[in-house]
């Protein structure tokens, strides 16, 4: 690819739309709600596996080339001088080829207070209710507590997404990773956008966070999630306290899961802000 790429990764409710939005502002960055390149980027490692008898004719070489074809294909518009930034939150359980093909490329993580990721998902639900979530599959029954087991599950949007962010953060390509908390960016936005440009490389754009213009295409993705409202973000950035809606059990056990706030149990070259 002729332009340089990273992507947006980490956890759930913690603040990638935003961070998006704010990078939008400088008219070089690309960056929007989650792509659907890492699924089909996912899906072409399958179809050159050896699960596909065609696959005999393919060595790595032209693995790696169409590969690289999906990201050519899909931000084909874009100019030479746009820094792109694809957001998936698979995008951590694939750095080994990631970095291999684009060598220059960094995972930007967004992390949060994990009971208060599954406290955001349980208020939008009661927010929503007369809609059912494709979250939960469109189930109508469940309880708090099944619902936040399902999230917590290591299929589950927010379990799935932990351990994905575990595996790269003690994985070799951990000097590839920023893990920006949510309460880094929503506290002092200004101060994390000039480390995530110091972390990418990029010369400082002045930007806004009191102006903040939404992604409108989410406005429809959440919808047919039946989840309106999953991917809003406000006009302007600020910290917004209120209390919890979970039970006091639910928020205390999960509270544990923010291991990066602990930096000696993490490796020294991840860089959390």
């Amino acid at each position: 690819m002729q332009n340089r790429l990273h992507f947006i990764s980490g956890l759930p409710r913690s603040g990638s739309t935003l961070m998006a939005a704010l990078l939008r502002q400088n008219p070089r960055f690309s960056s929007g709600m989650s792509s659907p390149v890492f699924n089909l980027f996912r899906t072409m490692l399958s179809e050159t596996s050896a699960r596909n008898e065609g696959s005999v004719f393919l060595d790595e070489d032209i693995r790696k080339r169409l590969l690289v074809g999906v990201f050519d294909a899909y931000y084909h518009d874009a100019t030479p001088e746009t820094v792109l930034f694809d957001t998936n939150r698979g995008w951590t359980t694939k750095l080994p080829a990631l970095v291999e093909l684009f060598p220059e490329a960094k995972v930007v993580c967004c992390v949060r207070n994990p009971s208060w990721i599954l406290d955001s998902i349980e208020s939008l639900i009661r927010r929503n209710a007369f809609e059912l979530s494709g979250i939960f599959s469109y189930d109508s029954g469940g309880t708090v507590y099944s619902r936040v087991e399902g999230l917590a599950s290591a299929a589950g949007m927010y379990g799935f997404a932990l351990n994905a962010l575990r595996e790269a953060v003690y994985g070799s390509q951990s000097d590839r990773l920023l893990l920006v908390r949510y309460e880094s960016l929503v506290g002092n936005p200004l101060a994390t956008i000039a480390a995530i440009y110091n972390f990418v490389g990029e010369d400082l754009y002045p930007h806004d966070p009191r102006h903040i213009e939404p992604c409108y295409d989410m406005i429809e993705f959440d919808i047919r999630l039946g989840t309106p409202g999953l991917h809003d973000v406000g006009r302007s950035v600020e910290a917004r306290e209120r209390k919890t809606i979970l039970p006091p059990d639910l928020f205390l056990r999960y509270q544990k899961d923010a291991f990066w706030e602990k930096l000696t149990d993490i490796p020294p070259a991840v860089k959390v802000i």
